[in-house]
């Protein structure tokens, strides 16, 4: 059979597979027999430098799925020739530059269905991680799998998180976030790798299990520990970015296509909804946090005192306020620069997180903070104060003027801030009689 004017009547990107079969029933690597320009093109070979019948890795990344899925075709005999030895199959497929919306929209009642639900769950609802975690049940479901998981990676900081977790009924094994360490981060940081090209990893049996050994021995050990036997895998992209992963352990096998189908676009929405939902909570905080030493900013304390004066959020029983200035933050920017007063200002910000880990801070001007503390007694919030105190005299160059006041839920908020403000503003005036050449006009918070 002529395989090279076969492919070259193809408009498709084509080539043929051969793979050898050995007497014991493995196989060797697929070898490309013959591909036409479209193939070589997307492989950037050169019609002249094609050589048929070497290893398939000779023109493309070493890729465990393409070998698995060669030697499906040998077995269930979906093949355009075979003799004793060898098995031939046809290679081909479409590249787009991006999702093609119109080949996703084509699917099966069955996975429309499945998409329809997974975008009404995400889309009708407040509690978007309870959505998602009802959206992987589903998928479980739907796959007849023991495990269904969707993690969020964070690459450049070497971090991963679940998301959603679903475990078939009966299932004792321990939730997913344990299994989180920083030997299964590089597990997952892994999986670029074993997907290459693809847009998935599967592993149907346990002759598949095997090969991950010798590829992936960390990822092949932690598998057999969580009791897996086979594994369908799938990136969340965003932007050209990998944001995430969702996978399912134990499926059932026999409904590949479908599951295929249903993750496929399943986890193109996902990936998209999630995006959108990590953006917006990325500007939610961007909103109310300080950049440079990662406090609330002033609008998170003008929303804060908004809700409890509007009685959305309900004034705790006993509340304490503490009023701080930083002092000498003038001169400090006046004789040595911005950036050795933001060195300040950020050093200040780390003694106010040592001590009120517990409470909401406010950087409510340039060097003006604010603490407010609802969980602590009065003996509590006081003692605070003084350790406060003592770390400013520990530090070479951090000095606080500080102001409080502790009340209960009888006294408006607002005025409980006026009498810590003026408390610290008392403190303040003190220090510099001390140090008068410290002093400079300063303005007070309205």
């Amino acid at each position: 059979m002529d395989y090279t004017a076969f492919v070259n009547s193809l408009n498709k990107i084509a080539c043929v597979v051969s793979v050898k079969k050995n007497n014991d029933g493995s196989f060797d690597i697929p070898c490309i027999e013959a591909a036409n320009k479209p193939y070589l093109d997307s492989v950037n070979v050169e019609v002249k430098d094609f050589v048929p019948g070497r290893p398939y890795f000779d023109y493309i990344n070493k890729d465990s799925n393409f070998e698995a899925m060669t030697y499906r075709c040998i077995n269930e005999n979906r093949l355009i020739r075979s003799d004793a030895e060898y098995g031939y199959c046809l290679f081909s497929y479409d590249i787009t530059p991006k999702a093609d919306t119109d080949r996703l929209a084509d699917v099966s009642p069955q996975t429309a269905v499945q998409v329809i639900k997974t975008t009404l769950k995400l889309r009708e609802t407040d509690d978007f991680n309870k959505a998602i975690n009802s959206v992987i049940d589903d998928i479980r479901k739907v796959c007849k799998a023991d495990r269904c998981c969707l993690l969020l990676t964070d690459f450049a900081n070497h971090t991963c998180k679940v998301l959603g977790d679903s475990v078939i009924e009966g299932d004792h094994t321990p939730r997913m976030d344990s299994y989180i360490n920083e030997e299964f981060v590089r597990i997952v940081e892994s999986w670029s790798a074993m997907i290459a090209g693809s847009n998935c990893f599967i592993i149907h049996d346990a002759n598949e299990m095997e090969k991950v050994k010798d590829l992936n021995y960390p990822w092949y050990m932690s598998m057999k520990m969580a009791g897996a036997y086979n594994l369908v895998l799938y990136p969340l992209r965003s932007n050209s970015e990998t944001i995430g992963y969702i996978w399912a352990t134990n499926f059932d096998v026999a409904d590949t296509l479908n599951i295929k189908s249903i993750l496929g676009v399943t986890t193109f929405i996902l990936a998209a909804e999630i995006s959108n939902h990590l953006m917006f909570r990325r500007m939610q905080k961007l909103s109310v946090t300080d950049l440079l030493t990662g406090l609330y900013n002033r609008n998170a304390m003008n929303n804060k005192v908004s809700d409890i004066v509007n009685g959305k959020t309900e004034t705790p029983d006993e509340y304490g306020i503490v009023f701080i200035d930083l002092n000498g933050l003038k001169a400090m920017n006046d004789k040595y620069g911005h950036d050795a007063g933001d060195e300040l200002l950020k050093s200040s910000a780390a003694i106010l997180k040592e001590v009120y880990p517990d409470c909401d801070i406010f950087r409510v001007g340039g060097d003006e903070f604010l603490v407010f503390a609802s969980t602590l007694s009065k003996d509590e919030f006081y003692a605070r104060v003084e350790l406060l105190k003592k770390k400013c005299a520990e530090s070479e160059n951090v000095r606080f003027a500080i102001g409080t006041c502790f009340e209960d839920k009888l006294t408006d908020v607002r005025d409980a801030m006026h009498i810590a403000d003026e408390s610290m503003y008392k403190d303040k005036d003190d220090y510099y009689v001390q140090h008068p050449e410290l002093r400079y006009r300063s303005s007070r918070l309205d």
